[in-house]
């Protein structure tokens, strides 16, 4: 076999041709890994004459749902994904949407706008004409800060506890950010910061909620002052679950619940038995679904939530735990923003850190602590609701398009 030259390949790479050739080796290797479903192609189209077509790749479920069947909402991805196609949709576009997981697809059309939010923007950009418009749709912060920030703190609960875990967060490399015109960001400053360096333009979209609950009128903010919530997905020492536990272990007069899936994390689970299930001032409860009463019952059994997250895309937890009026008490990494007047900003996340920032707001008067918490549940009301996404995302898009047509 004749092996080609640097040079040669280099001049290949110009050609169409070669790239097409590339993505579909890359997309047959891929798709040895895929289910049927992941392969699959929804096509929409707007009411009135059609724009142009847009290729979206994203979380496909929403788009596979029985007519009348709810949208899930074990994560805000579900109805962002289908609220962003209904938004090209509006403004009069056809839209492919295949799933971020379909290593297979190849673009067989022209297409006017391709948003992806992980590894299609690489692959497929080279062989999209050359006046697509290429998003990249940011829900999480940037891949190499997130794997550095998760393997920091895994090393240092092994100084800590001389326990080894594993990562559960880690992300594959992704160089989207490189081939986008441009970026749509769900988290706040912290999250944006970690893609400037790409010197691309990015328009912040604040992340939805999918229920907005009323104040809790009757709720007793002096019995509860004391009271806190950890709530969270997988991926524990990333989300800062171990040092929760470790602080409040140390203070045997204030009281912790735990709302998440902590059995798919046998080994974490392991490491920390005794707090979880043997402290007296510590209640695992598990996973927890947030359209239930249960969930606010335990939120007005509560004063604040804990979450001293290493890295977060949009800090989606936290904000549906002010939704039901807690005070957060959450790190700059968990890309929430949070002012004084409702809530604390971690600055190092020691455990010795996230006990003092307890027992500062639990000391509040009782009248503080309602008005934090008033303060709190009413910035989410207003910036951080499925309606708020959906004009935000729109905004975005419109001033895309301003930029286009003067160009």
């Amino acid at each position: 076999m004749k092996i080609l030259s640097r040079s040669a390949k280099q001049n290949l790479e110009r050609y169409k041709l070669y790239r097409v050739a590339s993505a579909i080796k890359q997309g047959l290797l891929g798709s040895l890994k895929e289910d049927d479903s992941l392969r699959r192609v929804v096509s929409l189209k707007p009411e009135g004459p059609s724009k142009g077509n847009v290729l979206f790749s994203y979380i496909l479920d929403p788009f596979l749902l029985k007519p009348n069947e709810p949208i899930s909402h074990d994560h805000t991805q579900h109805w962002e994904s289908m609220q962003i196609a209904k938004t090209f949709l509006e403004l009069g576009y056809s839209v492919d949407s295949i799933s971020y997981l379909n290593h297979s697809f190849i673009p067989q059309k022209k297409y006017s706008f391709f948003i992806d939010a992980r590894w299609n923007l690489e692959r497929l950009a080279p062989l999209m004409n050359k006046d697509c418009v290429k998003i990249m749709h940011v829900d999480l912060c940037h891949m190499l800060f997130n794997n550095a920030a998760e393997a920091n703190r895994l090393l240092a609960l092994q100084q800590r506890r001389r326990v080894t875990l594993p990562p559960r967060r880690f992300e594959r490399p992704n160089l989207a950010i490189e081939h986008a015109d441009c970026a749509t960001i769900l988290g706040n400053e912290f999250t944006i910061n970690t893609f400037r360096y790409a010197n691309k333009p990015l328009y912040r979209i604040p992340i939805s909620n999918p229920f907005i609950y009323p104040w809790p009128e009757k709720k007793d903010f002096e019995a509860c002052r004391k009271r806190y919530l950890w709530f969270g997905s997988g991926g524990f020492v990333r989300k800062g679950l171990d040092l929760t536990l470790e602080a409040f272990a140390g203070m045997p007069d204030y009281y912790l619940t735990i709302c998440g899936p902590i059995n798919v994390e046998k080994d974490f689970e392991r490491a920390y038995y005794k707090e979880l299930y043997e402290t007296p001032n510590i209640t695992t409860i598990g996973w927890v679904d947030v359209s239930k009463p249960e969930f606010l019952e335990i939120t007005d059994r509560c004063i604040g939530v804990v979450f001293p997250s290493v890295a977060e895309g949009g800090g989606g937890s936290v904000i549906t735990c002010m939704h039901a009026g807690l005070i957060p008490i959450v790190s700059y990494e968990a890309s929430v923003d949070v002012d004084d007047d409702y809530g604390l900003v971690l600055k190092n996340c020691s455990i010795e850190e996230i006990q003092n920032s307890i027992r500062e707001i639990s000391s509040l008067s009782e009248e503080k602590l309602k008005s934090m918490a008033r303060k709190s549940w009413q910035f989410v009301r207003d910036n951080h609701t499925q309606q708020r996404f959906a004009e935000e995302f729109r905004k975005a898009i419109e001033t895309i398009l301003s930029y286009q047509a003067h160009k």
